[in-house]
């Protein structure tokens, strides 16, 4: 189904949910307990859902006794390897309390591109998810290259809300939507509707130039909002504070309308 607004999220068929690594990592580590909540309670009321999370390189840092991001590839795969392991933990710890299955998908840039492993990879969700089943999806840091790789998981999570077919894709980072500039600034204006196919140009998330552990930002937000729009799927963008309350159809966020069906 192609959702026209908001309120309709909370009817969703399917919905693809993407959190960032500073969400749910480091300081941020207690909201998995609230997001895990918001997405049990759409998966109470019949909606499929899909969890893309980042966060295995940052929660595997301090088991490695790191205290940044390492800059070597082999050091952020060590880290990915442990941290993923870890990060599927704490989320199945928190899906125990809803009674709820996790199931874990690994993806590479390679799974999504070439014909065969992208059936496999889509035949693989379908059945997790008729077997009501939740799966976290990430990408597979441990083996993947600079080279080939999606970058970042807000892209990630648009290509699989394409690849299976969802009716929303809910972006959740640490700034409640879209702005003009740099919310900080003087004269900063929210953005709530990006109808198809507008343009959309010099937009932030935060300060400029701020250091962290997540790869993404608005421009990376933006542009995978907009490919998923292209495939039908609407997209909102808001705070991983505000999950709940975007499940449920409130009115917040920034809203990128999906191409209209022929």
């Amino acid at each position: 189904m192609t959702l026209q607004n908001r309120a309709e999220l909370r009817g969703a068929r399917r919905v693809v949910v993407k959190v960032g690594s500073s969400s749910i990592s480091g300081d941020n580590v207690a909201q998995i307990t609230p997001l895990v909540d918001a997405l049990a309670a759409a998966y109470g009321r019949g909606t499929e859902i899909v969890l893309v999370s980042s966060g295995a390189i940052a929660t595997g840092l301090p088991f490695l006794n790191l205290d940044r991001r390492p800059t070597d590839l082999a050091t952020q795969q060590a880290a990915a390897a442990v941290g993923q392991n870890q990060l599927i933990h704490r989320y199945q710890e928190e899906l125990d309390r809803h009674g709820i299955i996790a199931g874990q998908v690994l993806l590479s840039a390679n799974d999504l591109a070439l014909d065969a492993h992208r059936v496999n990879a889509q035949r693989a969700m379908s059945r997790l998810l008729g077997l009501r089943i939740l799966p976290i999806v990430n990408e597979n840091d441990t083996v993947a290259t600079h080279e080939i790789r999606f970058g970042d998981n807000d892209h990630l999570a648009s290509m699989v809300a394409r690849l299976i077919g969802a009716d929303a894709l809910v972006l959740l980072s640490d700034i409640e939507c879209l702005y003009t500039r740099p919310p900080s600034e003087p004269g900063a204006e929210p953005i709530p509707l990006v109808p198809f196919g507008a343009e959309l140009e010099g937009v932030e998330f935060g300060e400029p130039g701020k250091a962290g552990v997540g790869t993404g930002g608005a421009a990376t937000k933006a542009s995978a909002a907009r490919l998923a729009a292209d495939s039908g799927t609407a997209v909102l963008i808001t705070s991983t504070p505000n999950v709940a309350r975007a499940l449920d159809g409130e009115d917040l966020g920034t809203w990128f309308e999906p191409r209209p069906q022929a």
